[in-house]
């Protein structure tokens, strides 16, 4: 099973691309509750050279309720990562986690319909990223 869904954007800045990815997360409900940049965590820590690379770190506070209350330890898989990465200039890959994917190690009924529910949102976000 394949554990993400991405699209390539092309005619945008890096900058302009982390924008559109998230206005298309909070028009499906999500906000961003962390943003981790690689290259320049990289450029510090490792004094390397990276190509723009972020990981947004997405969450649909009323699904992440549901899914607490039905498996208390789901916490450790939240939030939803969507990765933002330029490889090459001008070629923008963004790449969101398939929730069903993830979730599909917990023995859990009722998580399996909540991740079916995030899934459709975040395939809808890649689509309308097209």
């Amino acid at each position: 099973m394949k554990y993400y869904f991405n699209t390539i954007l092309k005619n945008l800045t890096f900058d302009e691309a982390i924008a559109r990815v998230i206005h298309e997360l909070k028009n499906e409900g999500f906000g961003i509750l962390t943003e981790i940049d690689i290259q320049s965590i990289f450029n510090i820590k490792l004094q390397v050279d990276f190509y723009n690379y972020k990981i947004l770190g997405a969450c649909h506070a009323s699904f992440a309720y549901k899914a607490l209350q039905v498996e208390d330890k789901i916490g450790t898989m939240l939030p939803c990562n969507v990765i933002v990465q330029e490889r090459e200039k001008g070629v923008i890959e963004v790449s969101v986690v398939d929730p069903s994917a993830s979730m599909a190690s917990v023995e859990n009924k009722a998580l399996v319909i909540i991740a079916e529910q995030i899934r459709v949102k975040l395939k809808k976000i890649i689509k309308n990223l097209e």
